[in-house]
């Protein structure tokens, strides 16, 4: 009969070697890190079983490209960057995806892929799923590193963890090869070799004549507007935004993952008279918010602009971490570079100093603005209170908005075309950070895997609305939900098809168009089977009530809201941007 060796830890204290296993898991820990998202597999199935048995929660999904989107999420809503471990080449490859998705919104995530030996992949002999991932990996991330020696891992975990949450947050790619994890040394020299960040996102405080700048440029504003973007809202400055706005008062446009920052059902809020005040005011002040194509690269009609390019005369302060951020689309008269608490507070700090007090807008303004909103809320309520049949979006989401509102804590997380959109102008919110959606880029395909990271990190219940499409990206990740019993109901706006169910092929053959899904799909069936409430939901009643229960029982749930196919519009509403339905108008 043979020995067996005692397992080697970096935490025996009868141990006098570690390896880099745990190494990679006590850097993490070390740095406050408790938690990875992740698929098992060749050559990083031992990271995930040593990470658990050492305290960590791994969370395992069916794709790696959800697990990257949790770990994206993870990391908006904690303001730590969210772990996501794959394995080499087509895993790495999965999980890309969502890291060039963090970066481009911001969310603090650092991609962790095991990958070939360096000296067969640079002679390119062949070794089991080759791949150079960190040279794939540099232009589409915000930093990217790799790990060859077990006594740098320290350095590279420390490095990772900086570039994700500084400055501007984002992803970051730590490539670690499967022959790093074996390598040996001494415990205490390991430990040693740990570094534990200090202050990774450090504050950046505006300049005091930046910050005169913009209270000079907003004093002489007879239209004044802010924007919140989801910046504010990952800057977690939520008193300081709230007291800036209401001593200032000046209506505020929150975009959708800003939503709850203040509640939507604010008296200064101004979403529902967007259409109106972008183009009408004089000064806007954007914090955390971006002008790119979801404020239509502050010109164009939007603004009040005569032609797609035209300026509409608005003057900008812009808040941003990110100083190359000024002048990207329009003149920025007043930028103010910090982070966006700083920057908040020296606001305040400026306008306190005065002593005399802050004049509000004028009342004309407030006034019109109030006026198109009331107008614009009757409207939307008189629509609401219809309950045509079959459901369409409208009926059923007005049941989701009165979930929402009985159960501000949930966590609303959406994506679709028409799903997300209607969503957005409809259900309200009421605290910050509980709205998760596509973001920047408008991919699909997010929904499974940021509700199980919200669900996970927040411990909170999780609403999930899903078009039909979009579900169809991450719906695998149902069996996941129903693993770790997580409290999310899924909501999937079926009206069978992309857009509509109700496209033909033109040619009359036996494919169906591409738009369109099997008639009468089950989903609810799909949760069932592996253990979790699945509901048929063909009236608002039937949706209230099974909403109510997954809320109440915080079971995994998943309703098929069936609605009327013809409801919807095609690409929602950015119609525009698809070439050919332009031509069609």
């Amino acid at each position: 009969m043979g020995t067996v060796e005692p397992q080697v830890t970096a935490t025996d204290a009868q141990s006098q070697v570690t390896d880099g296993f745990h190494l990679v898991i006590d850097a993490l820990k070390l740095n406050g890190i408790d938690t990875i998202f992740g698929l098992p597999g060749i050559p990083i199935t031992d990271l995930t079983r040593k990470a658990q048995a050492a305290g960590m929660r791994v969370i395992s999904f069916r794709h790696e490209q959800n697990a990257g989107n949790a770990a994206a999420i993870a990391g908006f809503l904690t303001q730590k960057p969210g772990i996501c471990l794959t394995v080499s080449a087509p895993g790495f490859l999965n999980g890309l995806t969502a890291l060039t998705n963090a970066t481009t919104n911001c969310f603090p995530m650092i991609l962790i892929s095991g990958s070939s030996e360096r000296e067969i992949v640079d002679l390119q002999q062949g070794d089991y799923e080759e791949m150079d991932q960190l040279a794939i990996a540099k232009p589409l991330c915000k930093a990217a590193f790799r790990v060859l020696h077990a006594e740098d891992i320290g350095v590279g975990v420390a490095r990772a963890i900086r570039a994700a949450v500084s400055g501007r947050p984002g992803g970051v790619y730590l490539d670690l090869p499967a022959k790093l994890f074996a390598q040996t040394m001494d415990a205490a020299a390991g430990k040693n070799s740990l570094i534990k960040v200090v202050d990774p996102a450090p504050r950046q405080i505006p300049a005091q004549d930046a910050v005169q700048r913009a209270l000079d440029l907003l004093k002489s504003a007879k239209k004044p507007l802010i924007v919140l973007g989801k910046g504010a809202a990952y800057a977690q400055a939520d008193a300081e935004i709230r007291i800036l706005i209401e001593k200032t008062g000046i209506p505020y446009l929150p975009m959708s993952m800003a939503k709850g920052l203040l509640p939507d059902t604010h008296a200064l809020c101004a979403s529902a008279a967007r259409s109106y005040v972008l183009p009408e005011a004089d000064v806007v002040m954007l914090a955390g918010a971006r002008l790119n194509w979801l404020l239509s690269h502050g010109k164009g009609k939007t603004w009040g602009g005569k032609g797609p390019k035209d300026w509409g005369g608005q003057k900008f302060i812009q808040i941003d971490i990110s100083p190359q951020e000024a002048d990207s689309n329009v003149r920025i008269e007043a930028p103010v570079v910090g982070d966006i608490g700083s920057c908040v507070s020296a606001l305040l700090a400026a306008i306190n100093a005065t002593g005399s007090g802050w004049a509000k807008p004028p009342a004309e303004w407030l006034g019109a603005i109030a006026e198109r909103k009331s107008k614009n809320i009757a409207k939307l309520a008189e629509t609401l209170a219809r309950n045509p049949v079959p459901m369409n979006f409208h009926s059923a989401l007005n049941v989701v908005r009165g979930i929402v509102k009985a159960n501000p804590e949930a966590i609303l997380v959406n994506e679709g075309a028409n799903a997300l959109d209607f969503t957005r102008s409809i259900v309200d919110m009421y605290q910050p950070r509980k709205r998760l959606d596509v973001g920047t880029w408008g991919i699909m395909g997010i929904g499974m895997g940021f509700s199980v990271a919200a669900a996970v990190v927040s411990g909170q219940p999780v609403i999930a609305i899903e078009g039909d499409s979009a579900f169809g990206f991450s719906g695998m990740e149902v069996e996941t939900l129903c693993r770790y019993n997580l409290p999310v109901c899924v909501v999937i706006m079926n009206n069978n098809g992309v857009y509509k169910g109700t496209d033909v092929n033109p040619t009359g053959g036996p494919d169906v168009a591409p738009t369109v899904f099997v008639k009468g799909a089950r989903y609810d069936k799909l949760m069932e089977a592996f253990g979790g409430i699945g509901v048929h939901a063909t009236n608002p009643a039937e949706l209230r009530e099974a909403m109510e229960e997954a809320v109440r029982s915080r079971k995994p749930t998943l309703i098929n809201a069936v609605i009327d196919e013809t409801a919807g519009t095609e690409s929602g509403r950015i119609t525009s941007l698809n070439p050919s339905s332009e031509k069609k108008k």
